[in-house]
């Protein structure tokens, strides 16, 4: 029984923790003979061409060139619902004389649910974080709209609503899962699980290239008795002081190989002296480098969350934004790691973290346990499963 070739459309954000956990679940629906378009702004083109997706270009207003970010959470999330306004247009012209027989779309592209609803076509949201639950509206979102600024948020989101074409016109119901959504996170990270509807959301693990060497593009010293990866991910890599201290934290421990990862927005001149057990990197190969490593610094974003528990590697969470201090916290219950916060992220308490983690050996086993708990909720093969039984279900069955 073979498949119809059918046109899956994603439509996303171009902010790379958005990008890149649904990177290789786009390349193997390709792989799998579907033509797959992928709508975003053209900065992400690179990373969508690996993929073999066709990039539909969709600028967008993100300031994600400068990696400029608000703290206010409701400043933030009106960058999000600006950008959607603006993109909807795009996706209108992109997609009005092709539409797609299903539409992928990542959390934070508004306007993707807006157009499928206008056109009647199936959609399923791609969640690279975790999702609400049953109370989350009570018990976390609720806060959010006493903010200064938050009714007036709401007031422009639903009159964006009223007139856009999405038939789902209630707010918090349109920014919350649709009939269908997949989890690209281990269901261990996701707070309050048993209380998320599972008859609309799926846990499917960690999406990785399956087809990629793992270990590709990094390669352990021989001399090294222990690795530890230091990322703090894609946007809170200004932190220069913390580098600082982390080379003073462990570039002198004994049989440690250090792999420092520091952005494109840090000078390696401002670090100081480097010694010969640490290497630093703009970017690493973070996947490859942690299924050869022994530990790992992440600021507990859920990609780092995520590539951790599936390597099997114990974790010194410092979180620097966003819900990363819930996932460090969670890491902390799940028994897999150590909470660090940046202001008592001293050289001391670094090296002293460090030892508790991998000096623990229930918190090691745990790792292994959680490792192996992850790779069985199926990962990339799963979600493409699933995605091609929703376009079989949209279209009336397989072809034979």
């Amino acid at each position: 029984m073979s498949r119809r070739r059918a046109h899956i459309a994603m439509v996303g954000v171009p902010v790379v923790s958005h990008v890149l956990p649904s990177l290789a679940l786009i390349g193997e629906l390709v792989a799998r003979g579907h033509r797959v378009t992928y709508a975003n702004d053209p900065l992400m083109a690179d990373r969508i061409a690996s993929a073999g997706a066709a990039l539909v270009p969709c600028t967008s207003t993100l300031p994600v060139v400068d990696n400029d970010w608000p703290a206010d959470p409701i400043a933030a999330a009106s960058l999000f619902l600006d950008d959607a306004v603006q993109a909807l247009p795009q996706l209108r012209a992109g997609y009005g004389d092709d539409p797609a027989d299903l539409y992928l779309y990542d959390i934070g592209a508004y306007a993707a649910r807006a157009l499928a609803e206008a056109q009647g076509r199936p959609l399923v949201q791609l969640s690279p974080t975790f999702v609400g639950w049953d109370g989350y509206q009570e018990e976390v979102a609720a806060h959010l709209w006493t903010l200064p600024g938050a009714d007036a948020y709401r007031g422009r989101f639903a009159r964006w609503l009223a007139d856009c074409g999405a038939t789902t016109t209630d707010m918090d119901a349109f920014s919350g899962p649709p009939a269908r959504a997949l989890a690209l996170i281990p269901r261990a990270m996701q707070p309050h699980a048993d209380r998320v509807d599972t008859r609309t959301v799926t846990f499917v693990g960690p999406c990785l290239d399956i087809r990629a060497d793992p270990t590709k593009g990094w390669t352990r010293p021989a001399d090294a008795d222990n690795v530890l990866l230091i990322s703090l991910g894609s946007a809170y890599t200004r932190r220069t002081a913390f580098y600082r201290r982390c080379i003073a934290a462990f570039g002198d421990l004994p049989g440690w190989h250090v792999v420092l990862q520091i952005g494109k927005h840090t000078d390696p001149d401002a670090l100081g002296a480097i010694p010969p057990t640490v290497e630093v990197h703009s970017w690493v190969p973070q996947r490859g480098v942690l299924e050869q490593a022994d530990a790992f610094v992440t600021h507990a974003g859920m990609g780092g969350c995520g590539e951790g528990l599936l390597a099997g590697v114990p974790m010194i969470a410092v979180p620097q934004g966003a819900e990363q201090f819930m996932n460090a916290d969670r890491l902390v219950e799940l028994g897999v790691a150590c909470r660090v916060d940046s202001a008592d992220a001293t050289a001391e308490t670094l090296r002293v973290a460090l030892h508790d983690l991998v000096t623990d050996p229930e918190r090691v086993e745990r790792s292994k346990e959680l490792q192996a708990a992850v790779r069985a909720e199926g990962g990339t093969p799963r979600a493409a499963d699933l995605i091609e039984n929703m376009l079989d279900a949209a279209v009336g069955g397989p072809a034979r």
